[in-house]
């Protein structure tokens, strides 16, 4: 990474080079985790998604970002983006591939309507560099198990986001 990551379009990179990457980031079970049924059903935003280009031109990493919907107790739906997942070639780990996706991807939302993010992650390393938080996330369920502590929202004004609700794929 001499001159720091090549980043293009996700929907420019062959979808069964994505899933062996994310295959080896993660592992195979992956697609049993919870995070999975919050987006299912849904596709990734190909404006908000991207891959990290090696100097030999090979894929070491991805970030992709989701429609999803907090429904709050009185059943309306708040629109998301859930980050995620941010997943980086094992060997590539540490290079600063991740931080560059994740700038990236947050660059990239509109300023003139900026949807609040979400994701499941690091509150430390998430909140350090871009601001995630889990402050506001503590009333809110996912459709499987999670870790509350790593469920994390990212909005320039918190006061929009629901107190309770249910985490769940975007069908607009």
């Amino acid at each position: 990474m001499a001159d720091g990551p090549t980043l293009i379009p996700l929907d420019n990179v062959d979808p069964a080079l994505v899933e062996a990457l994310l295959d080896r980031a993660f592992e195979p079970e992956r697609h049993k985790r919870t995070a999975y049924k919050v987006r299912e059903g849904t596709d990734w935003l190909p404006g908000l998604s991207f891959a990290a280009i090696d100097d030999e031109e090979h894929l070491v990493g991805t970030i992709q970002c989701w429609p999803v919907a907090l429904t709050d107790p009185d059943g309306r739906r708040h629109p998301l983006i859930m980050v995620g997942p941010v997943a980086v070639e094992p060997a590539a780990q540490g290079a600063g591939y991740g931080k560059a996706l994740m700038t990236a991807s947050l660059a990239a939302l509109s300023p003139q309507a900026p949807l609040p993010q979400v994701m499941i992650g690091d509150p430390e390393y998430y909140g350090r560099f871009w601001g995630f938080t889990n402050a506001h996330t503590g009333g809110w369920d996912l459709p499987g198990p999670f870790e509350q502590h790593r469920l994390l929202a990212r909005c320039d004004n918190p006061a929009v986001l629901p107190a309770y609700g249910m985490l769940g794929p975007w069908r607009g």
